[in-house]
């Protein structure tokens, strides 16, 4: 069986979920958090390496939490975002507090990542169908030419809000089943009739429930990451001086590789309803997903 790796973005410091480790949180029959269920549906769909990225003062807690178990059934690796890890000649600035991002995430893991790997958020549920077809892409021979062929889980919108607050997406612009562009749009508010974005300074923009949206669910190879950390560098050598929150993200990274054609991303549909605990507020309405989830046998009482 063809090596595929699940890389977990596990170092968000969840600044609007209050109180407490948001990836750590318990949300299952068990006190099982959401890794676990995403876990093993990745284990499920034919992924047999979990890489974890996470911050270094969480190292203690989180191996406690899920590491440990999570090794007994599977290789695992842990791999730290730092914001003094950059490039050779890169130094962070004194006052940055802000990390650098989810393409600097991955950078992080790059030791760790010979083989095609997806990534995730730890905080996102997305469902099992979206594991199955990533892996399916990943596994496929691609063509050999110089472009990356690579690929993305499309998350339709209706199935991606909160309840309790605003939520940022990509938004998708598709043709051919092929990405063409991501709009990364922030202040998305589920309403009674839908969904509206309310970015500052803009007119309120009516949005279609079905538009397909990124969830930071990508499919991508080793070849992709020496792109990743040349385009990082350039990154760097554009901070504009003074620029203490600037990031480099992955969305907007992939989106300028597609208009340079270096890149041709396959977005592969899921129709599976995404479960996020982006507010403290989410977790009860969490909680009770997965008990439903438990009780209709989609998952055991107990997952390992």
């Amino acid at each position: 069986m063809k090596k595929t790796a699940l890389v977990i973005m596990a170092a968000g410091v969840g600044s609007r979920f209050g109180n407490g480790i948001k990836q750590l949180a318990p949300v299952g029959p068990n006190s099982e958090i959401i890794m676990d269920y995403s876990i093993r549906d990745a284990l499920e769909a034919g992924f047999n390496k979990i890489v974890f990225i996470i911050r270094k003062d969480l190292e203690e807690e989180f191996k406690s939490t899920i590491g440990a178990r999570v090794s007994k059934i599977a290789e695992v690796a842990y791999a730290y975002q730092e914001m003094e890890k950059l490039p050779e000649g890169f130094t962070k600035p004194a006052d940055r507090t802000k990390p650098w991002g989810t393409g600097h995430a991955v950078i992080c893991a790059r030791e760790f990542l010979t083989e095609p790997f997806a990534v995730i958020n730890a905080d996102d549920y997305y469902g099992k169908e979206a594991y199955v077809k990533v892996h399916d892409y990943l596994v496929q021979d691609q063509p050999e030419d110089d472009i990356l062929h690579i690929c993305m889980a499309g998350f339709r919108l209706g199935n991606t809000l909160s309840d309790n607050g605003s939520v940022t997406r990509g938004l998708c612009h598709i043709t051919d089943g092929k990405l063409t562009g991501v709009t990364e749009t922030h202040n998305i508010f589920k309403t009674a009739d839908g969904a509206e974005s309310r970015e500052d300074g803009q007119p309120v923009e009516k949005l279609d429930l079905n538009e397909l949206v990124s969830m930071n669910m990508w499919g991508l190879t080793p070849a992709f990451m020496d792109t990743l950390y040349n385009g990082f560098v350039e990154f760097l050598e554009n901070v504009k001086p003074g620029d203490i929150k600037a990031e480099y993200l992955l969305p907007v990274m992939i989106d300028e590789l597609i208009q340079k054609g270096a890149a041709q991303v396959d977005v592969l549909e899921t129709k599976d309803t995404w479960f996020g605990v982006t507010y403290q507020e989410d977790k009860e309405v969490v909680i009770k997903a997965f008990k439903e989830l438990t009780e209709a046998g989609v998952y055991p009482n107990g997952l390992y």
